[in-house]
């Protein structure tokens, strides 16, 4: 599905991990790994590199250059300045198809008085983003977090609503899925949540379902051309509670998602559903960037 991989590492997140597990990540389809690590600039004055870190740092990630399975390519980049924009750069320069990087949850206020690596890198990546939470891969043993690797994009939970960032997440991960490897994506849940409420009289609520079951059977299908195993589901609720519940009931692996808002100034009037889920979800998430 993903062939090639930067892996962004603060070097305290746990992903740094990530360099003994280069074998488990190939198992999966990826050929080419690149990691990361981005060092502050001191702003006062004439910016200034710590080339003694610098090198540090490249000794302690060059650990994943050790016995590499054959067809394997692993780089090591240590860069300097503003996080967001260095990961750009080296996702272009690397031709990267996926970018894996930590982040904490946390609120909307948090976020915009103190900014985030995720939601910057999010609004302005050309390639998906998959992320993690640093305290689940700081705690898992050796044998979880070999087997987490080796299943990293197994089966994904898609939220499905028929609406235009719905239709374009399908669309991308068709199209990714067309060229997967064998070992990678293997099976995808549509999940559509419509919102209940006592004002709704019962057969408007019935033709929401009978209309989301027709969008869900349609999406189904499509997904299915690519030899997926796919599974839809419709529960009535509140959308961001119900996809997190249904995280926790299924074996996914990932939620993937798409939004045109997420972080932008409109969240101010009502946050939107994929930055809700970065912001509070445990498992994984993979964001599909909008078309630049």
């Amino acid at each position: 599905m993903f062939q090639r991989l930067l892996i962004c590492t603060s070097l305290s997140d746990g992903l740094q991990r990530l360099v003994h597990f280069v074998p488990s990540l190939a198992s999966g389809g990826i050929e080419h790994i690149t990691f990361l690590h981005v060092l502050p600039v001191d702003g006062r004055g004439i910016p200034r590199v710590d080339e003694a870190k610098v090198q540090q740092v490249k000794e302690q990630l060059s650990v994943a250059k050790a016995d590499l399975p054959s067809g394997v390519e692993v780089e090591v980049e240590v860069q300097a300045g503003r996080t967001d924009e260095r990961i750009a750069a080296v996702a272009k320069a690397n031709q990267i198809d996926l970018i894996v990087l930590g982040s904490e949850s946390r609120s909307l206020l948090t976020e915009k008085l103190f900014g985030s690596t995720a939601v910057a890198l999010c609004q302005s990546s050309l390639s998906p983003v998959l992320i993690l939470r640093p305290q689940l891969i700081s705690v898992y043993t050796v044998e979880e977090l070999d087997l987490r690797c080796r299943h990293l994009l197994r089966y994904f939970l898609m939220p499905y609503d028929g609406g235009k960032a719905a239709e374009y997440l399908l669309a991308q991960v068709k199209k990714y899925a067309e060229r997967r490897p064998p070992s990678s994506l293997q099976e995808c849940l549509l999940f559509h949540v419509i919102e209940d409420s006592d004002r709704i009289e019962k057969l408007l609520l019935e033709n929401r379902i009978k209309e989301a079951e027709a969008r869900l059977a349609t999406a189904k299908t499509d997904l299915e051309s690519t030899g997926l195993q796919v599974n839809t589901k419709i529960v009535l609720g509140e959308p961001i509670p119900e996809t997190l519940k249904a995280a926790l009931e299924y074996d996914i692996t990932a939620i993937a998602t798409a939004s045109a808002t997420m972080g932008k100034f409109a969240e101010w009037s009502g946050p939107s559903f994929t930055g809700e889920l970065i912001r509070r979800s445990w498992h994984p998430i993979l964001f599909f960037p909008p078309v630049q």
